[in-house]
């Protein structure tokens, strides 16, 4: 298998083996506020990975950038082969800089049940439009909630960790930025249909 391939099945098997040990029952109302951390799997740097958004308004593909957040694309492979992100909506979208999406409970207040330091390095920079960074109340707050960014936005640099990058579906951001508002609240719900992950064998 390539080492993309290798990384994804890791991370299934992980999955299974906590399923199996009773520590994630998706049976569960709340099992989507009450995980346990995301497994300490390998991932490799050189993978090549993508996390797809099915929304509303059309897919988003996003390749996700192993070498820069590790623990950050183990978060994105593990949440999303749970399925947690799939029904969730973007409830915080800005127009002239981001929506944010991938709350439990919708509002912005939610997480997953655990929280993770964020990981920063100096290539990594919000200096263009449709990257994939994590949302946070301060240090060691990254959960679930994530943005996507509408344009540069360099006050977040080293603040939010940067873990991937629009590679297909400009325009839905584009849509998604047109139901949004000054404040953030949408004219519409705006919904993550399902997510999934991609990679290049």
């Amino acid at each position: 298998m390539s080492s993309s391939a290798d990384t994804v099945a890791a991370m299934r098997g992980a999955i299974a083996a906590l399923k199996e040990a009773g520590e994630i029952d998706t049976s569960s109302a709340s099992w989507k506020t009450s995980l346990p951390k995301f497994p300490e799997t390998s991932v490799a740097a050189d993978a090549q990975l993508y996390w797809v958004i099915e929304t509303n308004h059309g897919t988003v593909k996003i390749k996700l950038m192993p070498d820069v957040a590790p623990n950050h694309v183990r978060n994105a492979l593990y949440l999303s082969e749970l399925g947690f992100y799939d029904d969730l909506i973007f409830h915080r979208v800005i127009t002239g800089f981001m929506a944010q999406g991938g709350c439990p409970a919708g509002n912005g207040m939610g997480g997953p049940g655990y929280k993770f330091q964020g990981e920063f390095a100096p290539t990594a920079r919000h200096d263009r439009k449709g990257l994939l960074s994590m949302a946070n109340a301060g240090p060691g707050t990254d959960g679930s909630q994530f943005f996507l960014t509408f344009t540069p936005t360099p006050h977040l640099d080293d603040n939010h960790t940067i873990y991937g990058e629009v590679t297909e579906g400009q325009p839905v951001l584009e849509e998604l930025e047109k139901r949004g508002s000054g404040g953030g609240a949408t004219s519409e719900p705006l919904h993550m249909i399902k997510t999934t992950i991609e990679f290049d064998s």
